[in-house]
């Protein structure tokens, strides 16, 4: 239960980041740090899928992909 208020309160910064900054793929991150708490159940499930979601901003940042 935690984390999923703990994920989808990051999702909501990350999604109100992008779409202020036009940053698609904040946008997106955040988006899906909102949602997926509804299709994982498991709590390392959750902490895994949820830091990769976090981490994928910077991991296009990094690539200079975005």
């Amino acid at each position: 239960m935690l984390t999923t208020v703990v994920f989808s309160s990051i999702g909501l910064g990350y999604f109100l980041y992008g779409k202020k900054q036009k940053h698609k793929i904040a946008y997106y991150s955040g988006i899906g740090l909102m949602v997926f708490p509804y299709a994982v159940t498991t709590n390392p499930g959750m902490i895994v899928t949820g830091a990769v979601l976090m981490a994928v901003p910077k991991l296009f940042k990094y690539l200079d992909w975005g």
